[in-house]
């Protein structure tokens, strides 16, 4: 399960997508989360589901590389359904036993709720997958470039950020070697109810945090002899321009936002 998780990792690509300004994607993720939570009716979550389906295939990031980010998070989602499922009690009758009752707005709004958090995540890891953790900072700091102007420590914030989001897959790489180490000195990780497999999970975690704050000091350290002192006089490589990709991804996700805004005052 460890390299399941794909947050914080790029899928290494040179196609459309891979392509595009890290300020397009950084203002169409957040367009994207607002959209999915903008949308009130289970069918116009087909809209969402097209997009990220076909924004996949044109990055040619395998569907199962996308997929296999649900798995960490796959009791989190039997979790949210099955608590949906039996607390809401709208709608006719579809099962009595008991005390379980399950009802046609349970269904509903239990497929509602799991499949919303299954577009978040995948939007979400969609965007990490295809830009790198230095077109991100550079990104996210040129649109807080004006709030800096009144003392906002944009450069300071969005190197921050990056850092946190390229230290994931390199602590989960760390977890996975902590822990193959430990199964050849016969741990075992995988055997036993949950209880007994977050107790396994115990001594893991403490070599993990010396690692991490291990790390942590290095890339400091890394940093100051490289006499890094924030943003100030700081020059890129890499100048970003808006490019006509960028405006056809805009309108794209302007015509999706309007498709389930008419959807959903015409059709429901």
């Amino acid at each position: 399960m460890i390299k399941d998780i794909t947050l914080g990792q790029y899928f290494p690509g040179n196609s459309a997508i891979h392509r595009l300004d890290p300020r397009t994607k950084l203002v169409g993720m957040i367009a994207y989360i607002a959209i999915v939570f903008l949308v009130t009716e289970l069918p116009l979550y087909v809209l969402p589901a097209l997009f990220v389906l076909m924004t996949t295939l044109i990055a040619r990031v395998p569907l199962s590389y996308l997929i296999k980010s649900l798995k960490p998070i796959a009791l989190l989602l039997v979790f949210m359904f099955v608590i949906n499922l039996f607390m809401v009690t709208t709608g006719d009758p579809l099962f009595d036993w008991k005390f379980i009752h399950v009802t046609q707005g349970g269904v509903w709004q239990a497929a509602f709720i799991t499949l919303r958090l299954i577009l978040l995540l995948l939007g979400t890891s969609l965007m990490t997958l295809t830009t790198t953790p230095i077109a991100l900072t550079d990104g996210m700091e040129k649109l807080l470039t004006p709030l800096a102007k009144l003392g906002f420590p944009a450069h300071e914030l969005s190197m921050m950020m990056t850092i946190a989001l390229r230290f994931i897959p390199t602590l989960i790489e760390e977890a996975d070697k902590i822990m193959k180490a430990q199964m050849a000195r016969g741990a075992d990780f995988e055997s036993g109810n949950l209880v007994k497999r977050a107790k396994a999970m115990v001594p893991v975690l403490v070599p993990l945090f010396v690692s991490a704050f291990r790390r942590a000091d290095e890339l400091a350290m890394a940093m100051e002899s490289r006499c890094y002192h924030g943003g100030e006089g700081r020059t890129r490589m890499r100048i970003l321009k808006l490019q006509w990709a960028d405006g056809l991804a805009g309108l794209a996700l302007a015509l999706m936002s309007a498709a389930i805004i008419i959807g959903q005052r015409l059709l429901f």
